[in-house]
C-alpha cells in the first residue's frame, strides 16, 4: 500500500510545531536548526533529539542548547528484522510520549522501515547531500566526484518507504570545483543545507507546502 500523506498542523508562536530530530553523528544540521529556532520567532520548536549511537557528538550539542536528547540503542537481538522492529517500536513510543508532530532526519544513518514510515508519511523530512534523484545513498559526494559532474547540492524531501526516493520539496545547487574532494565539496554543501532545511521547515509549519 502506498503512503497516505498527512501533513502536520500549522504551528503558531504560542503553540509551535513539536519537532524531534534524529541524528547519528556530529549533529551539525541539528545544531544549526536549534540555533535558528533560538534566534528567530519560529512557529516550530525542536523538543527532542534522538540518536541511535550513544557516542554521537550531537547529543551533547543538543543538551548544551537546552534541548532534551536521548539515545535509543539497537536492542541486543540476533535477528536483524526483529532488532529493527524493536528499535523502531521503542522510538515510536518515545515520540508519542513526547507528543512529537514532525520528525526531522539530520544525518541519521539508519534506513527506516515502511512499517515505521507509513504512519508518519508527510511528517518525516530528510535532507540529502546531492540533487536527487541523482546520487542517492550514503556516499553522495564520492559518487558526484567520480561521475565528473559540474553541479551538486542538497535536497529536502518527504521520506517514503524507499531510500532517498520521497517527494522533493526544495533543492539548492552547489558548483563542483575542479580540485574538489569529498571533504571540500561536503563542507560547501553543508553550508547550504544549514540554510535550506530551516526555511523548508518554516514553510511546512506555516502550511505553505502542499501534500504530495
Amino acid at each position: 500500500m502506498a503512503e497516505q500523506w498527512v501533513l502536520p498542523r500549522i504551528g503558531t508562536t504560542e503553540e509551535p510545531l513539536r519537532i524531534c530530530t534524529f541524528i547519528s553523528g556530529s549533529g551539525s544540521g541539528m545544531e544549526a536548526l536549534l540555533n535558528y529556532q533560538i534566534q528567530n520567532n519560529t512557529i516550530h520548536q525542536t523538543i527532542l533529539v534522538i540518536s541511535d549511537r550513544p557516542e554521537a557528538e550531537g547529543l551533547q550539542k543538543a543538551k548544551s542548547l537546552g534541548c532534551k536528547s536521548i539515545t535509543v540503542p539497537l536492542p541486543d537481538v540476533e535477528d536483524k528484522s526483529q532488532r529493527r522492529r524493536l528499535h523502531e517500536n521503542a522510538i515510536n513510543k518515545i515520540l508519542i510520549e513526547n507528543e512529537v508532530e514532525l520528525i526531522v532526519l539530520s544525518g541519521y544513518m539508519r534506513i527506516l522501515t515502511s512499517d515505521f514510515v507509513k504512519p508518519w508519511a508527510g511528517r518525516i523530512l530528510n535532507i540529502h547531500p546531492s540533487l536527487l534523484p541523482d546520487f542517492p545513498g550514503a556516499h553522495a559526494h564520492r559518487d558526484v566526484i567520480s561521475a565528473g559532474v559540474k553541479k551538486s547540492g542538497c535536497t529536502v524531501h518527504f521520506v517514503d518507504s524507499g531510500m532517498d526516493t520521497g517527494p522533493i520539496i526544495a533543492q539548492k545547487e552547489v558548483e563542483v570545483l575542479a580540485d574538489d574532494n569529498e571533504s571540500s565539496l561536503g563542507e560547501r554543501i553543508k553550508i547550504e543545507e544549514h540554510k535550506l532545511y530551516p526555511k523548508v521547515i518554516d514553510q511546512l509549519a506555516a502550511g505553505e507546502i502542499e501534500s504530495p
